[in-house]
């Protein structure tokens, strides 16, 4: 394949049907860069549904978990089979735009981390206002408790280095993985720049999502705990 820019890196759980439409629309977009580009879809160790078949429609490289079916896992697979100077991570159920990615790449040069921001000015989400609330509060608490200068520590469309990425040492298994690796990116490099450009996030287009609420929240305090007491 040569030498590959970007790697896009799309979790797949039982989403076929999104897949359908977001491998396309990423298609037309990443066709108008001029970077050359690879998407690496994570589906599960075992195919659940045709995942696999659309993925070969559109051109995108079908790859299984390795060692285990949950989230962390599929984040870890990923990080290993990137090949491209430069990794973004979407999710697989639309509610990231994949025009964006032309937004988060204009900065890649000057920044390490470009982070599709819902909470800085022009950014916001179709949750609900609870949701919203909860997920300003954990942001909030991860931002203050590591120094860490943003706003949406936790959401996963984010552009990075990508050979910083493969330095890390990654032990979450669910949604925290997100933080845990801005976290130790930062414990790497403490000159770290993060940069943070406003983006809109929509609902899921089809399908239930796969975030069990109280797992959420239990996840993160567990994940606070250790990252805390980690030297």
């Amino acid at each position: 394949m040569g030498k590959v820019d970007l790697s896009i890196i799309i979790p797949a759980y039982l989403e076929e049907e999104n897949l359908r439409v977001l491998l396309l629309r990423l298609k037309k977009t990443l066709a108008n860069l001029t970077l050359k580009s690879e998407v690496l879809v994570i589906d599960t160790m075992e195919p659940m549904d045709n995942t696999k078949m659309v993925c070969e429609e559109f051109g995108a490289t079908y790859i299984n978990r390795q060692k285990g079916n949950l989230y962390g896992d599929s984040v870890r697979t990923g990080i290993i089979d990137a090949k491209g100077e430069w990794t973004i991570f979407m999710d697989a159920d639309g509610s990231h735009s994949p025009e964006f990615i032309k937004e988060l790449i204009k900065h890649k040069d000057s920044s390490d981390v470009v982070i599709a921001s819902r909470y800085v000015k022009g950014g916001g989400s179709d949750n609900s206002k609870i949701l919203i609330i909860m997920s300003l509060i954990v942001n909030m608490v991860f931002s203050i408790l590591f120094n860490l200068k943003c706003k949406d520590v936790s959401n996963s469309f984010k552009l990075y280095r990508t050979a910083a990425l493969k330095e890390l040492k990654l032990s979450s298994n669910n949604f925290e993985i997100i933080e845990e690796i801005l976290i130790k990116l930062k414990r790497n490099n403490k000159a770290i720049k993060i940069k943070e450009v406003p983006c809109f996030f929509k609902e899921r287009m089809f399908g239930h999502t796969k975030r069990n609420l109280f797992a959420y929240v239990f996840s993160y305090l567990i994940i606070l705990i250790k990252l805390k007491l980690m030297k």
